[in-house]
C-alpha cells in the first residue's frame, strides 16, 4: 500500500539537515509541492577529475551539472550538494547547478602539454543526460570536443535522451572513441517511476540499446542499485532483455545509504513502500554488517552475508547465460594529439 501524503514525481521528500550547516531551517513539508527547479551558472576552474577510488575503473571523469533531477533517492551523489550549501534532499534534485564553460574547459586540459590521454567517464556523478541538458546542451557540446580531439569518452546515464547525439557519436565510434553505459536498475515499470521519477521508461532505456547498438555503438549496462525485497528478483530478467537488445556487457552494484543519503532513502521508502520498508531496511543491513552504508573500498561494492551472496551468485548465472562469448571493447588513445589539427604536433 503506498501513501497517499506523497510528493509525486520526487524521490526526496523532504529536505535533510546538511551536515556543514551550524544552523537549519526547514519549511513545513506542504510547502515542497510548489518548489520549482531553478538553474545556477558556476564558474569552475576545471572539468575533468582524476578518480582516486581504488575500487572503481576510470581515471577521470567530468560532471557539466551539479545536482539531479531524475529524482533517486538512493543516489550516491546526494551529499556532494551540501558542499554547495544545499540539502541532499530536495534541493539536490530542485537547485541544479551548470558548468556552461565545461567545453572551453575540455579544450585546454586537452591541450596541457604532457597530458596523457586516458579514457574520461561523461557523469560519474550527476547525470549529464538529466532534463536539463535538453536546456543547455554541454554534453552535446563537449562530446562535439571529444570528437574534434579523437579523445575516447565513455558516457553513463539513465537517459534515452543519449540519442539525440546520434550525430556526433556515430563518427566517434567509427574511431573507436566512445561507448554508452545505460543505468537500468528495473524493468518493471510501476517500479521505475518510485524508484526514478524523471528518467526514462524502461522501454525507451531498452529502445536506446537497440538503436546504440544498430549504429555500431558499444553499449554496456548498469544494473545498478539492486535493493533487495524491491528489485533483486529481476536480474535475470534484465539480462535478458538488455542483452537481446544488444549490450555488450554489464555491472551492478548493491545499494549502500553513505551519510544523508540513508535519511532521504529512509523517507521515501516508508512513504512509497509502507507494508515492507522494514524489510527493505533490514535486508539492507544483512548485507552491510548491521549498518546501512558502507564507505570502505571493495567492501562497498561486494557486501556480505547470505542475500549479498544470492545476489553475486544470480548475476554469475546471468553472465554465463546471457552474456558468453560477448566482449565489450577497449577504447582508443592512438589518434589524440592534443590538437584539433593532427598536423600541428609536427612542428612543436
Amino acid at each position: 500500500m503506498q501513501n497517499e501524503n506523497i510528493i509525486k514525481g520526487q524521490g526526496a521528500q523532504r529536505n535533510v539537515v546538511n551536515r556543514f550547516d551550524r544552523y537549519t531551517y526547514e519549511p513545513d513539508d506542504e510547502d515542497f509541492e510548489s518548489v520549482k527547479t531553478t538553474f545556477t551558472e558556476i564558474f569552475p576552474k576545471t572539468i575533468v577529475n582524476q578518480v582516486k577510488s581504488e575500487d572503481l575503473p576510470m581515471e577521470y571523469s567530468m560532471n557539466p551539472y551539479q545536482g539531479c533531477e531524475h529524482g533517486c533517492s538512493y543516489c550516491f551523489a546526494r551529499p556532494t550538494h551540501e558542499y554547495w550549501g544545499y540539502s541532499a534532499g530536495i534541493d539536490f534534485e530542485r537547485k541544479i547547478m551548470v558548468k556552461k564553460n565545461a567545453p572551453e574547459l575540455l579544450e585546454k586540459f586537452f591541450q596541457k602539454r604532457g597530458y596523457q590521454p586516458a579514457p574520461i567517464l561523461l557523469s560519474g556523478n550527476t547525470d549529464c543526460y538529466q532534463p536539463a541538458e535538453r536546456q543547455f546542451e554541454i554534453t552535446r557540446k563537449l562530446l562535439q570536443v571529444c570528437l574534434d580531439y579523437r579523445h575516447p569518452v565513455n558516457v553513463l546515464t539513465k537517459n534515452a535522451m543519449v540519442l539525440r547525439d546520434l550525430d556526433i557519436l556515430k563518427p566517434l565510434a567509427e574511431q573507436n572513441l566512445v561507448s554508452v553505459s545505460l543505468s537500468i536498475p528495473t524493468i518493471n515499470e510501476d517500479l521505475r517511476r518510485k524508484m526514478e521519477p524523471r528518467t526514462s521508461s524502461s522501454k525507451n532505456k531498452l529502445k536506446a540499446i537497440e538503436v546504440l547498438s544498430e549504429n555500431k555503438i558499444p553499449v554496456h549496462v548498469m544494473v545498478a542499485p539492486i535493493i533487495p525485497g524491491l528489485n533483486s528478483d529481476e536480474p535475470l530478467n534484465i539480462l535478458k532483455s538488455i542483452s537481446e537488445a544488444g549490450a555488450q556487457s554489464f555491472g551492478y552494484t548493491l545499494v549502500r545509504l553513505n551519510d544523508t543519503v540513508e535519511p532521504v532513502f529512509i523517507k521515501w521508502i516508508e512513504t512509497q513502500f509502507p507494508d515492507r520498508a522494514q524489510k527493505v531496511l533490514n535486508l539492507i543491513r544483512s548485507m552491510r554488517g548491521g549498518k546501512l552504508g558502507e564507505k570502505r573500498y571493495f567492501d562497498r561494492q561486494r557486501g556480505d552475508g547470505n542475500i549479498a551472496e544470492m545476489i553475486h551468485n544470480t548475476f554469475k548465472i546471468g553472465r554465463k547465460k546471457f552474456f558468453d562469448g560477448k566482449e565489450f571493447p577497449k577504447l582508443t588513445t592512438a589518434n589524440f594529439t592534443g590538437a584539433k589539427d593532427q598536423q600541428l604536433r609536427l612542428f612543436d
